[in-house]
């Protein structure tokens, strides 16, 4: 099939999913909204189907684990049912006698979401939700290895949809095989685009003239200072590393522990299952880890054992270790460790101080991972608020297992998501998870009211009397 194929292919989705849209909001009310997301919602968390999603991720993608894709197609999915049970997402919002303002909520209309193949289940069913509850038509576009993981979540969306009366075409997908000039396509043709994934694709996303939400790259550092729980730091950091074999980005990449506590939080986490590797074979580590460059994938996401085995570690670690932390010091394109890794490999790093720990944890965002999230072990509130002061991110995660906590949890009070903002540190539109509100739009009704006009003295008299006239 050539390029101009590809886009017919494309235009005939959208005109059907434009079509599909115009119907679903021509009448509707919120119930029709909310019955839509549930269906979508249930389509995934189902026990039998949801079981089938997560083998079949991991078969067709190579990443991951079954028992944790179970765990995240089900706690994802929800969690953000409950966000959104109560939001509303049709007709009047809000009145105003006071400005005169009514306003009115409404769809998008299209959205184009791109999804990766680290969540080919869980991140559509959570933008195929959000879409549905706002009022809206969705057509995805999944990675090559996420293609199959995809086709048959829709086709248990469509079977859901077939028992309450709703329109197919409200959720599609670009058909396999995918392509760059079919997303391309889809991206420019609808009229929002979500994009979850790699930076390429949030560049692509970002300058394809459609209004876009994309999110940045995660690479996130943690930081275990000298008052923290230490067996519950190592403990959540073991959780948090290891879940569905470090595929989210809110893994940890990389922890600083301040000196004072550095041995004891090695000895918990060696307890918690997490390997030390001394400085001196982190080269031999970086070696197989990045045989050619790129991240060998005989190691991304895979089970430890598998992980050990590719890097040569298998008899060099107790036969418990769930992870492995790899002590450097070095920051920067020169130092890879101190990148994302997408496995279950840690970065180590050791600061004299906790001043000195947070500059580690600073210089690592900024070579990567600005605005994602940053974590904190301590009994010291201040210094968590502190952060969110002076570091580049938009999340810190307070003595809570990262992966868990980031995205939305059912112990803090973020949205359920699985795409982070990341602000204009992270070249982002949004700073906040993705979530409904991304998926809606407002028309405002406005009258006149009695003029609220101020005098110069209201504005600029404090000025005069600092500065003169």
């Amino acid at each position: 099939m050539n390029a101009h194929d590809d886009l017919g292919l494309i235009e005939a989705i959208v005109a059907r999913a434009r079509a599909a849209q115009a119907a679903y909001e021509e009448g509707a009310d919120q119930a029709r909204y909310d019955r839509a997301a549930q269906a979508a919602g249930w389509a995934i968390m189902e026990p039998t189907r949801n079981r089938t999603l997560a083998e079949l991720a991991v078969k067709t993608t190579g990443l991951g684990n079954v028992p944790d894709k179970i765990i995240k197609n089900h706690r994802k999915t929800l969690g953000l049912l409950r966000d959104i049970a109560e939001a509303q997402t049709h007709g009047v919002i809000s009145d105003d006698p006071a400005t005169g303002i009514t306003e009115i909520v409404r769809p998008v209309g299209v959205v184009g979401a791109v999804v990766p193949s680290t969540n080919p289940a869980a991140t559509p069913a959570n933008n195929i939700i959000n879409a549905l509850k706002g009022g809206n038509a969705i057509i995805v576009a999944p990675s090559p290895k996420g293609v199959a993981s995809c086709e048959l979540l829709l086709d248990y969306i469509h079977a859901e949809f077939d028992k309450v009366g709703l329109d197919r075409d409200l959720v599609q997908m670009v058909p396999a095989p995918g392509s760059k000039a079919k997303t391309q396509a889809l991206m420019e043709a609808c009229d929002r685009v979500i994009c979850t994934g790699s930076q390429n694709n949030v560049h692509r996303a970002q300058t394809a003239g459609t209004p876009a939400v994309a999110v940045g790259a995660g690479n996130v550092i943690t930081i275990v200072d000298e008052t923290a729980d230490l067996q519950a730091a190592a403990e959540k950091i073991t959780a948090s590393k290891t879940f569905d074999n470090a595929t989210s980005c809110s893994s940890e990449n990389a922890a600083v522990v301040v000196d004072a506590v550095y041995d004891a939080f090695v000895g918990e986490m060696a307890k918690a299952g997490g390997a030390l590797v001394p400085a001196d074979q982190a080269d031999t580590i970086i070696g197989k880890l990045w045989p050619d460059g790129h991240l060998n994938r005989e190691v991304i996401a895979q089970d430890a054992d598998k992980m050990l085995l590719a890097l040569g570690m298998g008899d060099q670690v107790p036969a418990e270790t769930k992870f492995i932390a790899v002590e450097t010091d070095g920051i920067g394109a020169d130092h890879p460790l101190s990148g994302e890794k997408l496995s279950r490999v840690l970065a180590l790093y050791r600061a004299s101080d906790y001043e000195a720990a947070v500059e580690t944890a600073k210089r690592v965002l900024n070579y990567q991972g600005a605005g994602h999230s940053v974590g904190i072990h301590t009994a010291q509130d201040a210094r968590a608020v502190e952060l969110g002061r002076s570091m580049p991110t938009c999340r810190v995660i307070v003595n809570q297992a990262h992966t868990f906590a980031t995205g939305g949890s059912f112990t803090n009070g973020m949205p359920f998501s699985l795409s982070m903002g990341c602000g204009s540190w992270g070249g982002n539109s949004i700073d906040d998870n993705l979530h409904w509100r991304h998926f809606i739009q407002t028309t405002k009704v406005i009258r006149e009211i009695p003029a609220r006009e101020p005098s110069l003295d209201d504005v600029f008299g404090a000025y005069w009397a600092e500065a003169g006239r």
